[in-house]
């Protein structure tokens, strides 16, 4: 799984390749070469007293350094570039894919899981390319020619070389096997001590709210344990291995002396012979400790591969109608008003209808939602009210194609939505949603979310019409305030207006408000449902909302219970035919005597 996903990622880069495995092998060539070169120095021109066979050998040993030295640079520096561009690339791909999951999907993996693996997991992919590129051409090379070039030298002498490589092999096979599972382990022990330090961070306030403190520090030093003692594990066996290596190593450069000397005392074998011999035992050591070095990183590699792999490998569970619209922009199309997507057609009224609709999560036991139907004309407020956890939030998820229904279909403008391009449907309306996000950057880089290339009135339009004047007066910066991470620096409800007003400027004949309101103060609320009133009175408005007193003035309100749609109609008309509506009434707004 590990090469092919390197492999994939090296599409266009055939060339660079190719000439990195070119550099490596003359690389290794000229390593090979120094030391029967050295040898011939030495019993051609030392032992020889030849000075002028010195002077040529070592001429032709400093050229073959000169050439050694420019191509380990040279493929180091493409090997460098080849495996940044595989990083690249591998973390834009986790990206888009990433960006194609439903919430649903996301859910599955969890957040930080799938930060990790876009991040850390790609980072130890690019690393152990780093190596490939750099090492692993060279490497053999250099060990079987050093092999050869060994036994060249002196055939008795060689039975040392016979015994040590099998030795040394098996020594990095054993550790290997057993560094895989650790590795593997040792990333989702990562995510998990991750995921809790990030809920700790975020939820601070409410721990030390409850005087939670210990328990935390515990429950996070339980994670943090399992992960040193993985980690340990294997930096014990990746710290163990270069020792037994060197022992083995060092055991069999005695014999080779030992027995060498001994060969050459008989008259058996020259003394440039054993020096290039143990030239070759080193370069046979280079050969398997750049191998060692690949390996410890391949098991760590391979199992964020098959992390990463996994991600990739996941379908949406919402797809797209269609990736891109021919001839079509990068952006989303924005009915009525200004577009991004100018060859895209513009979509039709905001006529919203759900046709049975129904919705289960894979493996519940029972649906969230179930045969839903109703309609909601352009120019008119839908509300959707009911208990907690009575599928309001996912009933709304379903319009945008954040999550797909499991049963029935929804049309919005008399086309249903799984066959619209998610660009084209989304961007055909205003979305609110119950959390309300801002982006780190400035107020007007948040609102120009909902319209890239809006200008400063605009922007100053939709904060007046969404009630945030009054906040915005005092910022010296205005527009160009900074806001902080999921907009810490501002209140939840000056975070709400801010979305609404954001949502304004996508200028759509259909808008979502998922308990969008419910930051705001009575005040401030009637304010600024009566500046919606008259700024979306053409548009298709669906309102979920847990105060009924938001929902009065709707022209359709829909009453779910236990995911059903228990009762329809107007505020008047609920109160008089619908028990539920009732008794929702009733524990807001504490009326006296039956309705």
């Amino acid at each position: 799984m590990l090469v092919g996903l390197i492999r994939r990622q090296l599409a266009g880069q055939q060339a660079q390749v190719w000439a990195i495995v070119l550099l490596q092998l003359v690389q290794a060539a000229a390593n090979l070469l120094l030391p029967t070169v050295n040898a011939a120095i030495i019993d051609d021109g030392i032992v020889a007293g030849d000075t002028a066979a010195i002077s040529r050998l070592g001429a032709a040993m400093a050229v073959i350094a000169v050439v050694q030295a420019a191509s380990a640079i040279g493929a180091g520096y493409l090997g460098a570039v080849v495996a940044m561009r595989i990083g690249r690339r591998l973390r834009a791909e986790v990206f888009a894919r990433i960006q194609s999951l439903s919430s649903q999907d996301v859910a599955l993996f969890g957040t930080q899981s799938l930060t990790t693996r876009a991040t850390n997991d790609t980072q130890q992919i690019q690393a152990f390319a780093v190596l490939v590129f750099t090492m692993l051409f060279a490497g053999p090379a250099m060990g079987v020619g050093g092999i050869v070039l060994a036994v060249q030298q002196d055939v008795a002498l060689s039975v040392v070389v016979i015994v040590i490589v099998p030795l040394l092999l098996l020594i990095m096979y054993l550790i290997v096997r057993r560094l895989i599972p650790l590795y593997r382990e040792g990333q989702d022990l990562l995510d998990r001590s991750g995921g809790i330090l990030r809920e700790q961070i975020i939820g601070v306030d409410v721990i030390r709210a409850f005087v939670r403190q210990d328990y935390e520090a515990r429950r996070f030093a339980r994670a943090n344990a399992g992960l040193t003692a993985n980690n340990l594990q294997s930096a014990l066996l990746v710290a163990g291995m270069l020792p037994m290596i060197m022992l083995v190593v060092n055991i069999s450069s005695v014999a080779v002396v030992w027995f060498g000397g001994h060969r050459i005392q008989d008259g058996l074998m020259n003394l440039g012979a054993l020096t290039a011999f143990i030239a070759y035992i080193m370069q046979i050591l280079l050969a398997i400790m750049m191998a060692m070095y690949v390996l410890m990183t391949a098991p760590r590699a391979a199992a964020c591969a098959e992390r990463i792999q996994a991600v990739l490998d996941t379908e949406p569970s919402v797809r797209d109608a269609a990736a891109r619209i021919p001839g079509a922009g990068n952006g989303p199309a924005r009915p009525g008003g200004r577009s991004t997507d100018a060859g895209a057609p513009a979509p039709g009224p905001g006529l919203l209808q759900f046709h049975g609709v129904g919705f289960c999560y894979p493996g519940a036991e029972a649906p969230v939602l179930a045969d839903i139907s109703f309609t909601a004309a352009p120019g008119t407020t839908l509300a959707i009210v009911g208990s907690t956890g009575s599928g309001k939030s996912t009933l709304l998820n379903l319009i945008p194609r954040f999550l797909d229904p499991t049963e029935g279909h929804i049309t919005v403008g008399g086309r249903d939505v799984r066959e619209m391009p998610l660009d084209l449907l989304r961007g055909a309306m205003g979305i609110v949603p119950q959390n309300s996000h801002l982006f780190t950057g400035t107020i007007a880089d948040n609102l120009r979310l909902g319209a890239p290339e809006a200008t400063d009135e605009e922007l100053w339009a939709a904060l007046e019409t969404a009630q945030t004047m009054r906040f915005m007066r005092d910022l010296p910066l205005g527009l160009a305030t900074p806001v902080g991470q999921g907009g810490a620096s501002l209140s939840g409800g000056q975070r709400q207006r801010l979305c609404i007003a954001r949502a304004l400027l996508r200028q759509a004949p259909l808008y979502l408000f998922d308990d969008s309101f419910s930051a705001l103060d009575y005040r401030t609320d009637t304010r600024l449902r009566l500046a919606l009133d008259q700024v979306l009175a053409a548009a298709t408005v669906v309102v979920v909302a847990e105060r009924l007193s938001a929902v009065e003035d709707a022209d359709l309100i829909l009453v779910l219970d236990d995911g059903r749609l228990a009762a329809q109609g107007t505020h008047t008309e609920l109160l008089q035919d619908s028990a539920t509506y009732r008794e929702i009434a009733e524990s807001q707004l504490a009326l006296d005597g039956p309705l």
